[in-house]
């Protein structure tokens, strides 16, 4: 069985068990698998040995082609742990010899490396959203980026918002569990709620809704928050609009020493993402909710606003030191 064919009786296998954002993962996981055994001639998965196994490790560790960069450790187990997950399918139907799948060493990983750093710094949030106040006030860009930041939600709550989830009378958003039509949460009926604005965001809503939303319906029904001519926006399009606008070149000067006319990075937008500075609509959960923690917000409030286990939040969003932890109870108590 050559390697797309088997990738392709794995994705069809797991569909019915996995989200389709997992799904999504594991396909573009596996992908490199598939381009890498093309570049090596490998088109019979019993082929396949330790020595290969071990050849793709490093050369997706080390971004060896022109597709993919260099991954940290913690990528690339997840890589490899997917592709152990493969390989256990593949022997289930004779497809590679069984056990191979032991053979995909995984590294180890310190539980400190397992959170990255990665977040967009308060300060640089707030000079952002006072310059797209300032020149673009309820644009599209600053009303995504407005309730990223003060929402903490997930890349896929700000898609899921229908044009009647905002109350701008109760100044709340509402997030609903609706996969039927294209828009589940990551943790479904579970992470349905009802999201405060303040006054200000709620008026941008407001002002973005009556001025520049685009007036579409989609085939279901719904009249998608977040839109543009063609529908719902997908993914794409809001990630890169944050690694667009979150390039300090943006707004002040290169802290990279780069000129912006000649850098790669600003007059491509499609390179965005590859400035040092610029952050994933992730960095930007990760800098809000560590910021609800450094303004004394209770973690109980936290957890249920931004939909996190207090486990999760601990070892992958707190970012504040132990000096800053006693501080803010400090002042809670003073309260």
């Amino acid at each position: 069985m050559g390697p797309q064919e088997a990738v392709e009786l794995y994705l069809d296998h797991r569909e019915t068990e996995l989200s389709e954002k997992s799904l999504e993962n594991q396909m573009y996981r596996l992908r490199s698998f598939v381009e890498w055994c093309d570049a090596e001639g490998i088109d019979n998965l019993n082929d396949l040995t330790g020595r290969d196994l071990h050849q793709f490790r490093v050369w997706r560790a080390n971004g060896e082609s022109d597709r993919y960069d260099e991954v940290s450790t913690v990528t690339l187990v997840g890589i490899l742990q997917t592709l152990r997950k493969f390989l256990e399918f593949c022997a289930s139907v004779d497809a590679v010899e069984q056990g191979l799948r032991e053979r995909v060493l995984i590294p180890d990983v310190d539980p400190e490396d397992e959170s990255s750093d990665e977040k967009l710094p308060a300060d640089q949030a707030k000079d952002l959203l006072r310059y797209l106040d300032r020149f673009q006030y309820a644009s599209r860009d600053h009303v995504i980026i407005a309730i990223l930041w003060h929402t903490g939600i997930r890349l896929g709550s700000l898609r899921a918002f229908d044009l009647d989830d905002f109350d701008p009378e109760g100044r709340y958003l509402q997030l609903r569990h609706r996969p039927e039509t294209g828009t589940p949460l990551k943790n479904g009926t579970a992470a349905e709620r009802k999201i405060a604005v303040g006054e200000h965001y709620a008026q941008v809503i407001s002002d973005y809704i009556r001025h520049h939303r685009h007036d579409v319906v989609e085939s279901s029904g719904r009249e998608p928050l977040i839109s543009s001519r063609q529908g719902r926006l997908t993914e794409a399009p809001i990630r890169l609009t944050l690694y667009r606008w979150t390039r300090p070149c943006m707004i002040s000067d290169c802290p990279h020493d780069k000129q912006p006319e000649s850098c790669d990075w600003m007059r491509d937008n499609a390179k965005a993402s590859r400035c040092p500075s610029s952050r994933s609509p992730h960095g930007v959960r990760r800098g809000a909710i560590t910021q609800h923690l450094r303004d004394g917000v209770p973690e109980e409030v936290v957890t249920d606003r931004m939909n996190v286990s207090s486990d999760v939040l601990d070892q992958h969003y707190d970012q504040r030191s132990e000096r800053e932890r006693m501080e803010t109870r400090r002042e809670f108590l003073d309260n």
